[in-house]
């Protein structure tokens, strides 16, 4: 709790849910004797109804941890969001600070913040007094003799790092190093993996400033598409930028290279249209995949067949597309579990980690299917692999036969 930052209220609410937990499995006790602001549980719904006591009050426990655990979330959120907006300040006032660490896996972000704040340490592209390392097997000793080196007629001196290792594998000699830093020494790392637990981390957290780069969320993705085309003077529909979206997928640089395009291809118009997108912009690996998912739902056994041949003769690996079909028939799977559990769409969209929309097509694919039948096909996509690495099943085969099992009118239904 200390670690998040937590004040005394969240710290109190988890450990009296906590004693009402532990109480009732030791001796049955009922929440009211714990959750003395009754405002806090949820209301009963009709689905009680077909509970029993003990149901509906584990039930209703479960419900309110869930509005804990998203208050929680909340606040993690606004905490990184709050590190960024302090990055662009100091990028802004510069006031810098002697470390920076940018990680995450939404790189066209993390990409335009090194980039900016590279710039604004290094305005006059001083290369005497920067220096870029890239990968790992960095000389250690090397890098903390030029660090120990004063810059050249400037008053900073500015290293970048990127993918180095030091925040998953140990560094204790920069770890120790970064406890007193020249004062002209500027730090910039930019990594794909970090540990929070370890010493870089640290050390960089205590005497500088870290960005965290997640995923954007959907709303935030169809915002940021609008405005660039808004800039350039387009308009699109909310519909359209879905579609864009489902095309093209949630990373932002291929958003970014799919817009250009659009904005390229609508030259003399100012409406951006769905046609235009569906004549210009690629469709992912990923989403052909839904799109062979979605026929095979529909029972459209000759389009799912050739959209994987399609794929092949792209030359995707047999492999990859039983690997993402499988995991397509898992997310239906799960999203078809916790509809019939009461969630909404955008608690689903949020546990599976997708946008609501990719939601709303998963929902819509898990009504031609029960619980029963998706739970089967999970295993029988699992059962397909063991059967294709032990020889059994060639694997362009093992593809075709789970497509034309799942795409039959006749499958059987619980």
């Amino acid at each position: 709790l200390r670690s998040r930052g937590l004040g005394d209220v969240y710290k109190r609410q988890l450990q009296v849910a906590c004693s009402a937990v532990s109480s009732f499995f030791h001796n049955g006790t009922l929440p009211s004797t714990y959750f003395a602001d009754r405002t806090d549980l949820p209301e009963y719904v009709p689905v009680y109804s077909s509970m029993n006591p003990v149901e509906s009050q584990i039930f209703a426990w479960v419900l309110h941890f869930r509005q804990l655990s998203y208050k929680l979330d909340y606040r993690e959120n606004q905490t990184g969001v709050q590190r960024l907006k302090n990055i662009q300040e100091d990028i802004k006032t510069g006031k810098f600070k002697q470390a920076y660490l940018l990680y995450g896996e939404e790189a066209y972000l993390k990409q335009q913040y090194k980039r900016n704040l590279v710039k604004a340490l290094n305005p006059d592209d001083d290369t005497m007094n920067f220096t870029r390392y890239e990968g790992k097997g960095i000389d250690v000793r090397e890098l903390l003799s030029l660090c120990d080196t004063m810059p050249f007629f400037a008053e900073r001196r500015v290293v970048l790092l990127e993918d180095t290792g030091f925040f998953k594998n140990k560094c204790e000699e920069l770890a120790d190093y970064m406890k007193a830093l020249p004062d002209y020494l500027y730090l910039v790392f930019c990594e794909s993996e970090v540990d929070k637990r370890s010493r870089m981390y640290k050390a960089v957290k205590a005497c500088g400033s870290i960005g965290e780069f997640k995923q954007q969320d959907e709303k935030t993705l169809m915002r940021w598409a609008a405005g660039i085309l808004g800039k350039n003077g387009r308009r699109i529909t909310q519909r359209d930028v879905e579609l864009l979206l489902t095309m093209t997928g949630t990373d932002m640089g291929n958003i970014r290279m799919e817009l250009e395009k659009l904005i390229s291809y609508t030259v003399g118009r100012d409406v951006v249209t769905a046609a235009d997108i569906q004549a210009v912009c690629t469709t992912q690996t990923t989403n052909k995949i839904f799109d062979m998912v979605r026929a095979v739902t529909e029972k459209n056994q000759k389009r799912a067949l050739d959209l994987y041949y399609d794929l092949l003769t792209l030359r995707e690996p047999p492999m990859r597309i039983l690997f993402l079909l499988a995991k397509q028939f898992r997310q239906i799977c799960l999203t078809k579990k916790m509809s019939q559990e009461g969630l909404s769409q955008t608690e689903i969209a949020s546990k599976l980690g997708v946008p609501s929309f990719v939601v709303r097509n998963l929902a819509s694919c898990a009504r031609s299917y029960t619980v029963e039948e998706l739970e089967n096909a999970v295993r029988d996509f699992v059962d397909a692999e063991e059967a294709v690495k032990t020889g059994t099943l060639g694997d362009v085969l093992s593809v075709e036969l789970l497509i034309v099992k799942y795409s039959s009118a006749r499958a059987v239904r619980a």
